[in-house]
């Protein structure tokens, strides 16, 4: 087990500090599987996270990691290869992921502020990232590690789709809900809520950001 205290990521971002003036802080009024973190309320300057190190290398929240395994385990013994190709993030990452996705854009002609935009609607400004938190998991099949929208067209995301639920994941950002999350349809990345919010995050059809604005409703 490794502690990782993030503190004053903010700082690393001169260039886009601006943008935390219309930011809030994430609140975890509902408990800490329910943080709330997106390009509206960023990770608090205080977030720590005891994280546990997977066999690839990539880590996650020590708290997720039974329930993690309890799903891999599930899908292994239906034949089926899930694999974590990104878990937990520091900030510095985070932002060289921004950066090179903005080069990319650039590399296609888009203009530096065109690229800028484009490149915020898949990867998040650092300090609004959920993987900073450790609580997401980018899985994929292992048959197919790519990062691309094929995924959704793999046994394992089928069987992720009907099942995380069960073991307290949801697919954070679905494509029905890109007008509400402000991010891309991503058929790989997982958020884990726990098993009661889960389920009921299925059965109601929303995303998170939908369930925790009438979470007093449920």
């Amino acid at each position: 087990l490794l502690l990782l205290g993030i503190v004053g990521f903010r700082n690393i971002l001169p260039n886009l500090g601006d943008v935390f003036q219309y930011h809030h802080v994430a609140s975890g009024e509902y408990g800490w599987n329910l943080i709330l973190v997106n390009r509206d309320n960023y990770i608090p300057d205080d977030y720590t996270v005891e994280l546990t190190e997977l066999s690839n290398g990539q880590k996650v929240d020590s708290r997720i990691y039974p329930s993690l395994q309890e799903m891999f385990d599930a899908a292994r013994a239906e034949g089926l290869g899930l694999f974590v190709a990104d878990g937990y993030r520091t900030a510095e990452t985070q932002q060289q992921i921004l950066e090179g996705k903005i080069e990319a854009y650039k590399n296609e002609g888009y203009s530096s502020e065109e690229a800028e935009k484009k490149a915020k609607e898949w990867v998040a400004v650092p300090g609004t990232s959920e993987h900073q938190l450790g609580l997401a998991v980018d899985i994929v099949s292992l048959k197919n590690q790519r990062l691309d929208h094929q995924q959704e067209n793999t046994a394992e995301q089928h069987w992720l789709i009907q099942n995380s639920w069960k073991y307290g994941f949801i697919l954070r950002y679905p494509t029905n809900k890109n007008n509400i999350t402000k991010v891309g349809y991503e058929p790989w990345h997982y958020r884990y809520v726990g098993k009661v919010h889960a389920k009921k995050i299925k059965e109601l059809g929303v995303c998170l950001e939908e369930y925790i604005e009438n979470k007093d409703q449920y």
